[in-house]
């Protein structure tokens, strides 16, 4: 077994991931409970908008320009999506409606693919300026990116709880997760709340493309496939805690990464998101089953 030393670089690492992984999650919670679409494109919206920003860093267009674009990408796409197809998907069977997103996700992974062919082996990357600033922690060096990481998911966690919570837009939103006819017929505008709800998920799988593409790397597989432990925490949280979301996201994250200096674990650790969303589905399943039997009886 590695020493204490060697888990950790891999603590700070893993919390910066999962603070990312809680950001997205919480972006797909809000969209399920607005539309009931699960948004499996998040992780390919985030890739491509990160792979456009490289692009433009790369032709001496400001950075900051190039973060900007990679966000306004993001946004643009989903809400693009969500206004065309979405009033079509409306009344259609959830699995109906996350193939549909799937179906985007292969769209723009065919695009990444052909308009940013890696055969010649050319490296990309996106460096914030905070990755050269940072602190000690013990003997642990963290750079601000990592802390812009978990702050993030920290700051978008409270800030949405309190926003579904406390704004007339949230509690319509809320409202149309219980039921969508009955909130319409109350004058709720539907379409305009469906709007705000797929614009908030685009904004987020923008800034979630970027830090991910400075975090783990610049790859269009690589960040397309990283929606799977954001969807997992989401799951987790059976898509409706905000605060379970987090907390999920976060232990998704610091597992993954702590399995990395176990060297009998290493090839494995990419299971992690898999193997807790499986567990915790099953004890909620169990624990629905227990209290069914015990009114039964």
């Amino acid at each position: 077994m590695p020493s204490w030393q060697d888990f950790q670089p891999f603590i700070v690492s893993g919390l910066a991931l999962g603070g990312v992984y809680a950001l997205s999650g919480v972006g797909l919670v809000v969209l399920y409970r607005a539309t009931g679409v699960v948004y499996l494109a998040f992780g390919a919206v985030g890739a491509m908008g990160g792979l456009i920003a490289w692009s433009l860093i790369n032709a001496h267009v400001p950075d900051w320009i190039g973060w900007l674009v990679c966000v306004a990408f993001g946004a643009a796409v989903t809400v693009g999506y969500g206004m065309v197809l979405g009033p079509a998907l409306a009344k259609r069977d959830p699995l109906v409606k996350a193939v549909a997103t799937l179906g985007l996700t292969l769209v723009l992974f065919g695009l990444m693919d052909l308009l940013w062919t890696s055969s010649g082996g050319e490296s990309r990357a996106i460096t914030l300026p905070t990755d050269n600033h940072g602190f000690m922690i013990g003997q642990v060096q963290a750079n601000w990116t990592q802390v812009i990481g978990l702050g993030a998911g920290i700051a978008i966690t409270v800030a949405t709880a309190a926003f579904l919570r406390y704004t007339k837009l949230g509690t319509a939103m809320r409202a149309m997760a219980n039921d969508r006819e009955i909130t319409a017929t109350l004058g709720v505008p539907v379409r305009r709340v469906e709007a705000a709800a797929w614009l908030g998920c685009g904004v987020l799988a923008g800034v979630a493309g970027l830090l991910l593409a400075d975090l783990v790397a610049l790859d269009a597989t690589t960040l397309t496939f990283l929606v799977i432990s954001s969807l997992a925490a989401a799951l987790i949280a059976r898509l409706r805690s905000i605060v379970l979301t987090f907390v999920a996201a976060i232990a998704i994250g610091l597992i993954h990464d702590l399995l990395t200096p176990i060297q009998a674990l290493t090839n494995y650790r990419d299971m992690t998101p898999f193997v807790l969303a499986a567990v915790a589905l099953l004890v909620l399943s169990r624990r629905s089953v227990i209290s069914l039997s015990r009114e039964d009886a």
